[in-house]
């Protein structure tokens, strides 16, 4: 049978000896858009948010010293590498990062993202949407923190909506407490990663808690609202909002 992911908890304050303080961490933010979705002119994570990228300020979440990434990778579409090096030079960024090519699909982004990290034979690595410029830094520790222990961890929130199961019969209500919705980062052991994309690709992966389930039980920490995925306009001004207060 399928391993089940575990319910999210909300975890005490990290100690300096957390589980994996001394264990090497980096981080895979993977941006794809389009920007069709918000009918915009550019990629939603080069549209600008109080002034800058949103790929910037999900890039300077994860450069925080305080959270001790030794290595940044970015993936892009291919032909976007080049308009991000431009915003780059524009907004004079200066945060060291690897930049990286993507695929098809963001399994194969991820994957190319991880053969990036090819010289790194054992640490920490978080996936992490482009487009969540708002992460707050506990919630990419807690996961950092629970990798160490689980070697596979991902943040979750709880559904606030009632939520109904559609079939051809109909509807029927579901216990949201049993349900989360799924953020990111998701963040496993580098070697446990290369294990579960060196399989083929399956339609039914949505994140990367799903490539991995079938090798390891993905514990599930406590995410955070605000950490949401910029994809249409409402979003947009949300995150400015958000980002105001």
């Amino acid at each position: 049978m399928k391993p089940r992911s575990s319910s999210p908890a909300t975890p005490p304050p990290l100690p300096p000896h957390a589980p994996g303080s001394g264990v090497p961490r980096f981080a895979i933010l993977v941006a794809g858009g389009s920007g069709t979705r918000m009918g915009a002119d550019r990629p939603k994570q080069f549209l600008l948010l109080r002034g800058e990228p949103v790929l910037l300020h999900t890039l300077r979440r994860f450069a925080e010293p305080a959270l001790r990434v030794t290595e940044l990778v970015v993936v892009l579409p291919a032909d976007q590498l080049d308009t991000w090096q431009a915003l780059c030079a524009e907004f004079s960024v200066t945060i060291p990062h690897r930049l990286v090519a993507g695929g098809a699909s963001r399994w194969a982004s991820v994957k190319a993202g991880l053969a990036a990290l090819g010289e790194h034979f054992e640490g920490l690595v978080a996936v992490h949407d482009g487009v969540r410029p708002l992460v707050p830094r506990a919630v990419v520790e807690r996961t950092y923190a629970a990798a160490a222990t689980h070697a596979a961890a991902a943040a979750a929130v709880l559904p606030k909506d009632s939520v109904r199961l559609v079939s051809p019969q109909g509807s029927a209500a579901q216990n949201r407490s049993r349900l989360r919705l799924m953020q990111t980062p998701q963040t496993f052991e580098i070697d446990l990663l290369r294990r579960a994309y060196a399989m083929p690709e399956l339609a039914t992966f949505t994140d990367d808690a799903t490539v991995v389930d079938d090798l390891c039980r993905v514990q599930l920490v406590e995410g955070d609202y605000r950490n949401l995925k910029i994809t249409t306009p409402e979003d947009l001004l949300v995150a400015e909002a958000l980002l105001g207060a």
